[in-house]
């Protein structure tokens, strides 16, 4: 395999594409967490590096920690870990330097990035086995991504604030949601496995309720950052308009029919995580 091609793979294996989901809603925090300091490039690259870091080790490691099953599961056996185009110790490797990656990002950041690096692998690691003992697997999943508003937060100011820890709860409810809808798709496969969802749980219908509830929530929280720091009303209507995006997401997906998953799953949620980022700039550069 060509070099090129190798870096496809892996890229494909991590699903690289999808780190639109995360990285906008920390370039957010990043831009709230300036005001009254002074933008510097080095600081958006390390901020950059360890995003990206820290999603290619989590995603490496669920890899590894779910070759098994993903093997068993028709949806997933195409992966490249099943059919045996990397091997473990390849993926091992790339999981080592990604993490690797995280932790010197967080080092040239600030003391406390790099205290916290080690929590922030631990918690994303941590998410691949939680489907084996616990429905709240979702909920596991997006603490890991509301990490990144968090992280970028710290890198900017040097401690956490609530503002901070806001938007990581938005991200935690609109990543969990989103998750219950993806979710949905294995609820068979899942039940049969002994494996754990709210899907599984609770059905089809029921879960999908769960995850508008989530959403709701995730949109209270994102309206909740708006007395919190100097953002212009502009910001409040990106708001309305996004939304309105998740919710045009749940009516491309029922209990009866979920042939429309990807596009509530990937092609939403990029537009989500992206249009807030434009809120979040316009909201600021108006203010």
């Amino acid at each position: 395999m060509s070099t090129l091609g190798r870096v496809v793979t892996y890229g494909r294996m991590i699903r690289f594409s999808h780190s639109i989901f995360a990285l906008p809603f920390a370039l957010a925090s990043m831009t709230l967490a300036l005001e009254g300091r002074r933008f510097e490039w080095g600081m958006l690259v390390w901020i950059l590096v360890a995003m990206v870091g820290a999603r290619s080790a989590a995603m490496g490691f669920n890899r590894l920690a779910d070759q098994a099953i993903d093997a068993r599961n028709p949806r997933t056996s195409g992966r490249e870990l099943p059919r045996g185009v990397l091997t473990r110790a390849e993926v091992w490797a790339f999981v080592a330097i990604s993490g690797g990656a995280l932790v010197v990002a967080a080092a040239m950041l600030n003391p406390l990035c790099l205290a916290l690096s080690p929590l922030a692998l631990a918690i994303v690691f941590g998410y691949s086995y939680t489907k084996r003992f616990t429905e709240l697997s979702h909920v596991v999943l997006g603490l890991a991504l509301g990490v990144a508003p968090a992280g970028a937060w710290i890198a900017v100011r040097g401690r956490l604030e609530l503002p901070g820890v806001v938007l990581g709860l938005a991200v935690l409810g609109w990543v969990a949601g989103f998750d219950v809808i993806y979710a949905c798709q294995d609820v068979d496969f899942d039940r049969s496995e002994d494996l754990r969802s709210i899907p599984a749980r609770l059905g089809v219908g029921r879960a999908l309720l769960v995850a508008r509830g989530l959403h709701v929530l995730a949109v209270g929280l994102m309206l909740a950052i708006y007395p919190l720091v100097r953002l212009h009303p502009v910001y409040l209507v990106g708001v309305s308009a996004l939304a309105g995006l998740l919710l045009y997401e749940h009516t491309l997906v029922s209990a009866r029919d979920l042939s429309r998953v990807n596009a509530a799953f990937f092609t939403m949620n990029g537009w989500v995580s992206v249009g807030y980022l434009v809120a979040i700039v316009a909201g600021r550069s108006l203010a």
